[in-house]
């Protein structure tokens, strides 16, 4: 997590990219290209099923200002404009979707050698306020995590989350749902030459009794090309291999099947990201 205790979504954040991240059963390709003005402009086409997406996203940076335009096929347009270090470690985020006139929210964020905090509010007459802290260092860290909503007058989430941190080691414990869930992980690394790791979660939900296992390692074949692999207490097994072409271009592909149905077809993603 770097320096000081991070952000509330940065607890549990290495078991879950690797138990989760890139992988998918979906057909997705993007592209990103450069003007000579400076904006970058990235092409993505997803197939989902029998549904085929796609968006178009313009990116400008000016100094410590980030804004960004994007257009989807569903006729809706993303605003985000990001200012980067308005006062030593701040951070602030204001977003918008058009056509939708409640869609609009502020965010800020601050990272502090002990702490770091964000907070949003949608631009309505009766906003949602979210506010995440985290307390410690990057070695043990305490947050929490909750939603007010001012319109019903009531918290519609209250979540809290301890993460430890010990040389190739990560430990997170986070209850959610207002106290009904519990989730632990745990990241290690095994081997830092080859990038190999393993991880677990474990989740019980009180109001069912449910629990959920899941477990994955992940490992680099060369510099280039890494393999990962996961499987839950469900039976349903993932697994991938991503190529890197160049520093930013990456292409993926993923497979899934069910362990306890095996008669039927696995699911097969393939993701594709071009950038120069």
């Amino acid at each position: 997590m770097g320096k000081g205790p991070g952000l509330y979504t940065d607890i549990g954040k290495k078991a879950r990219d690797l138990l989760y991240k890139d992988h998918n059963s979906d057909q997705k390709f993007s592209i990103t290209t450069f003007s000579p003005a400076g904006v970058s402009i990235t092409s993505t086409g997803t197939k989902k099923g029998e549904s085929l997406l796609g968006d178009v996203a313009f990116q400008l940076k000016q100094k410590n200002i980030t804004t960004d335009f994007k257009v989807c096929t569903d006729n809706t347009v993303l605003i985000t404009a990001t200012v980067d270090e308005a006062a030593p470690g701040l951070k602030s985020i204001f977003s918008f979707r058009a056509p939708d006139q409640n869609s609009g929210k502020v965010e800020l964020q601050y990272l502090h050698e002990y702490a770091g905090i964000s907070t949003s509010m949608g631009l309505t007459q009766n906003p949602t306020v979210n506010f995440s802290g985290v307390m410690g260092t990057n070695v043990l860290a305490l947050g929490t995590d909750v939603s007010f909503d001012t319109k019903s007058g009531s918290f519609t989430k209250i979540n809290a989350g301890l993460n430890f941190t010990k040389d190739d080691l990560i430990a997170s414990l986070t209850l959610n749902d207002k106290g009904d869930s519990v989730n632990a992980s745990y990241y290690h690394i095994v081997n830092p030459l080859f990038n190999t790791a393993v991880g677990a979660e474990v989740n019980h939900k009180f109001s069912t009794n449910v629990n959920t296992i899941t477990v994955g390692t992940q490992h680099s074949l060369d510099p280039l090309t890494t393999v990962k692999a996961r499987v839950n207490s469900a039976g349903i097994a993932n697994a991938l291999i991503q190529h890197q072409w160049t520093p930013r271009s990456f292409f993926t592909i993923s497979g899934e099947v069910d362990t306890k149905a095996i008669d039927k077809n696995a699911k097969v993603g393939l993701a594709l990201s071009l950038k120069p």
